[in-house]
């Protein structure tokens, strides 16, 4: 979304009077995040040092609401208002079993927050509002697609994101608004769904704000759940007709130590066999918490390879977020 002009098509975008609630006030929350990460931060050969995307005002002292890649390790951050204004951020925390990320604004943001709505509450068939930064054409009218679990292949899964369409095509942070006019999640990725006539239709992930509410605080005023860190493994994989595949490794990560290699396939996570990665998520974070001994069954070039892999907390890896 490099061009300053574009839009959503004008029939894709909501229209004002079709709501019970102030729809441009609404979309006066969303504002526009840039973040610069430094070179040799660990996230910066995947996610890039220059990351732009969206944010939303849900407190009125300028705590903002994001989705986390987009400020991981970030040593600064801007938000730019639906005015034009530009305010510097402080990452006051990134959740890595949900995904989110907050942000602190340094300085005064006139406009008007959006509270939480009850998410759980959401299910397949609703009508919402996907609001990037910049108003109504920036923002599609969405249904509700499906609730099921997702599973990411950097070791993330949530049992019962959103997926809403028609896709919001610059959806990092962006917000899904409900008919009541408040907050139902954050946009987190783009995926592709086989419609009932065999064509892939493109589908916005959402992270649901029920998925917030039991640790905002702690977000807000330790930096971090109080929840301890899950096992990580460094591994990125994926699904190949009943197996999963390792697919890279991250440099100095506990899988990399292990010996574990792209191409090898994960055949169990102690006794539990592994065909999908849902599966394989549940059964390393069931091993117990970060630094606990993850025990892997491989297949490699027709022999099997079994690792005992240390696992850490992912967060030790990366950088700090600088205090302004």
């Amino acid at each position: 979304m490099s061009d300053p002009d574009w839009k959503i098509p004008d029939d894709l975008q909501p229209k004002v009077g079709r709501y019970a609630f102030d729809l441009e006030r609404a979309l006066r929350a969303v504002v526009g995040i840039k973040a610069s990460v430094p070179s040799d931060a660990f996230t910066a050969p995947i996610l890039g040092t220059e990351r732009a995307g969206n944010g939303v005002l849900i407190g009125k002292k300028g705590l903002v609401l994001t989705i986390g890649y987009l400020v991981t390790e970030a040593e600064q951050v801007w938000m730019t208002t639906s005015g034009g204004g530009v305010v510097q951020g402080h990452v006051l925390a990134v959740d890595q079993a949900t995904g989110f990320g907050l942000v602190q604004a340094l300085g005064r943001i006139e406009l008007p927050a959006l509270e939480l709505d009850d998410s759980t509450r959401i299910e397949p068939g609703a009508t919402c509002v996907f609001a990037g930064a910049g108003g109504i054409e920036h923002a599609v009218e969405v249904q509700v697609v499906a609730r099921r679990p997702f599973a990411g292949y950097w070791e993330y899964m949530l049992e019962r994101p959103m997926f809403t369409g028609p896709a919001h095509p610059f959806w990092g942070g962006g917000g899904l608004i409900s008919e009541n006019g408040k907050l139902l999640g954050i946009g987190s990725l783009i995926v592709q769904q086989s419609s009932p006539n065999g064509d892939s239709v493109d589908l916005n992930m959402v992270v649901p704000v029920e998925l917030l509410e039991p640790i905002l605080d702690d977000l807000v005023n330790r930096g971090g759940s109080r929840q301890p860190p899950r096992p990580w493994l460094g591994i990125f994989c994926g699904e190949d007709e009943g197996a999963v595949l390792v697919q890279r490794v991250s440099p100095g990560g506990p899988a990399e130590r292990a010996d574990i290699r792209p191409g090898d396939r994960i055949v169990s996570v102690g006794d539990v066999e592994v065909s999908d990665l849902i599966t394989l998520w549940r059964s390393i974070w069931s091993r117990g918490t970060a630094g606990a001994v993850v025990p892997l069954t491989i297949s490699r070039a027709r022999t099997t390879v079994r690792a005992a892999v240390h696992s850490a907390d992912r967060t030790s890896f990366f950088k700090a977020p600088r205090l302004h």
